[in-house]
């Protein structure tokens, strides 16, 4: 437990690293909750239920869990990176701790799970010649979601909440240099400190003794960011310290969206073992406001943004040739696919995103710990103009502790 939380407390300032240039607007590139299992199949989770694997993606599977089991899983990857526009091609190396999560029974009926994983993430590195002078833009940063969720099932339905801490510093640096002037830097700095909620269910309906089907939706409302943001200028020739040019608080000017998911999953469990699912995801970013920022005197020094609703289509699937066979035919084999159009936009283009993904678990030797290993290729781009494309292909490792916590041996 003590390693759980140790991990847990360094996430923070661990989680996965990105470059694209496209992260500069809004909030940055958005992640999920998937874990290496979900993300093989593409990212899905809504309706997923195991007492093995923690799914973070709808807290309504927390119940699924053994009375007498206690799980852990993190996760991280390397990605390398190709991109290219009007100006030629580049290739940079990423990656890092992705999630810590853990989760346990409370009782038969109901279970818990805590953990920390990325909300959005910012970062990039770019310049350009400009009239008289250069010009460099960077990035960093990001929202970590630290989350406590609970979890209550009676029959076949499961009913679950979480609520999340979200944190995080986002800064955009711009390094202004005329070729007859000293360097400056204009940086603007989001500071959030916020709380969220989400609510999920599942419903199992059993169509006869080795099939089922499950529906599964998660809800989020619209909710105001709480937190600050500011504009500073500083002269890098001089040593005086930066002006602050522009101030404001987030409440009431900064939104997270309206968020709905669901998905719908087929098991069959016998000798083999099949899991087929399909998710759809929807947030209502244009309905989040995210305003201008201006000084003084009333004129607008960081220019407000309007998003996209984002939309992901998912659909994954998980095969086991026999689940009491060999080692080799008990390993689970996963594919799964994805298309998002995202919320960001640049100017009237709209920043959109498909992507495979492969992989499998390996069981640990008398133990029930899974390591996932898997392949995932990611393409983004612009739409109706191509400004910038970008692909990734990253190989995404997660170990999964299942232990056996609560067992009272018998003493002879």
């Amino acid at each position: 437990m003590g390693g759980v939380l140790l991990c847990m407390s360094c996430a923070a300032s661990a989680m996965a690293d990105v470059n694209t240039p496209y992260s500069m607007y809004g909030y940055g590139v958005m992640g999920n909750r998937a874990t290496s299992k979900q993300r093989q199949m593409g990212g899905v989770g809504y309706a997923m239920q195991s007492g093995r694997q923690i799914n973070a993606m709808n807290p309504a599977s927390y119940a699924s869990i053994d009375s007498l089991t206690f799980l852990w899983d993190m996760g991280a990857n390397v990605a390398s990176q190709w991109s290219s526009d009007d100006s030629g091609s580049n290739h940079s190396w990423g990656g890092g701790l992705q999630y810590v999560t853990m989760q346990f029974p409370l009782s038969k009926y109901m279970g818990m799970s805590i953990g920390m994983v990325p909300l959005t993430q910012v970062g990039y590195a770019f310049g350009e010649d400009i009239k008289f002078g250069a010009r460099q833009n960077q990035g960093s940063g990001g929202i970590n979601q630290a989350y406590a969720g609970v979890s209550g099932k009676v029959g076949g339905l499961s009913l679950g909440v979480n609520v999340s801490y979200d944190f995080g510093t986002i800064q955009n640096d711009v390094y202004a240099s005329p070729t007859s002037a000293s360097q400056s830097l204009f940086e603007q700095i989001m500071e959030i400190r916020d709380w969220n909620i989400v609510a999920g269910l599942q419903y199992c309906q059993p169509l006869d003794k080795t099939n089922s089907l499950t529906l599964g939706a998660t809800y989020s409302p619209k909710k105001s960011f709480h937190g600050k943001t500011w504009l500073t200028l500083q002269d890098l020739t001089s040593d005086t310290r930066p002006d602050t040019v522009a101030y404001s608080g987030m409440k009431g000017k900064y939104y997270s969206p309206q968020t709905l998911g669901v998905g719908l999953a087929y098991r069959h469990e016998r000798v083999h073992s099949i899991l087929i699912e399909a998710d759809f995801t929807w947030q209502q970013w244009s309905k989040a406001e995210f305003s201008s920022l201006t000084d003084a005197a009333g004129q607008v020094v960081f220019q407000g943004m309007r998003f996209n609703d984002r939309r992901t289509f998912a659909v994954g699937g998980e095969y086991a040739h026999n689940v009491r066979g060999s080692y080799l035919e008990r390993m689970p084999w996963r594919i799964g696919g994805f298309f998002t159009r995202d919320y960001l936009k640049v100017g009237a283009n709209s920043v959109k995103e498909f992507g495979l993904s492969l992989g499998t678990g390996f069981t640990a030797p008398r133990a029930k710990t899974m390591i996932n290993v898997g392949l995932e290729w990611r393409h983004r781009y612009s739409a109706p103009v191509n400004m910038l494309t970008e692909n990734y292909l990253s190989l995404n490792i997660g170990v999964n502790f299942n232990e056996v916590m609560f067992y009272k041996r018998k003493i002879n």
